[in-house]
């Protein structure tokens, strides 16, 4: 657990209100979701950059920026910020696994940060902006841990550091003001904090 419980935010018991349609896909962000989809929620810093990265790929049938990982329920933006709610700042990714393998899904994730940073990402500093994977399933809890010890492995041999990813399971995700959804697509120019360490991962 990230914060003491007994530390965190009251939050509210009823979700931010945000219209549960993808900007840029037209498709519902709140379940339920097509049979046959599966559900990840992963952390790699700001999600702005994040959620861009995820819609782009073929086989994501959508996603959705959030608050996920801690205690306070249907945090705000400004309240996650304080770090005392305990959540990160994450991307639900819901994927066809016939078009896009788990495999894949998680080694674009790894490359597209550096997961050894532990409670930042580049110059974005503090507990919501950290490495995190928060799985569905047993499966891909499993998938999880594997790729992340072949990329420990991978990131050894050039000198990297420890990976600090936290893996576990989900157990809220919370979505994230209007506001940040799609954030990238009604702003191009805004912030992309996504930087990766340049090694590949090899699972």
């Amino acid at each position: 657990m990230i914060i003491d419980p007994s530390r965190a935010l009251p939050g509210r018991d009823a979700p931010l209100a945000i219209s549960g349609v993808h900007a840029v896909t037209g498709r519902a962000m709140l379940p339920p979701f097509p049979d046959g989809h599966e559900v990840i929620v992963l952390g790699l810093g700001c999600f702005w950059g994040a959620e861009r990265l995820f819609w782009e790929l073929p086989g994501v049938y959508v996603t959705a920026v959030g608050y996920a990982g801690g205690v306070t329920p249907n945090p705000t933006y400004e309240e996650t910020c304080t770090g005392l709610t305990g959540h990160a700042e994450v991307v639900r990714v819901v994927f066809d696994p016939a078009e896009l393998d788990l495999t894949t899904l998680l080694r674009v994730f790894w490359e597209a940060h550096d997961p050894t940073q532990g409670m930042r990402q580049g110059n974005d500093v503090g507990s919501q902006y950290r490495s995190a994977i928060y799985t569905t399933s047993e499966v891909q809890r499993t998938e999880a841990e594997r790729s992340r010890d072949a990329y420990q492995q991978a990131l050894e041999r050039v000198g990297g550091g420890r990976i600090t990813t936290e893996i576990a399971p989900l157990e809220a995700f919370y979505p994230a003001e209007e506001y940040h959804q799609q954030y990238l697509h009604k702003n191009p120019l805004g912030y992309c904090g996504l930087k990766g360490t340049g090694v590949s991962c090899p699972i």
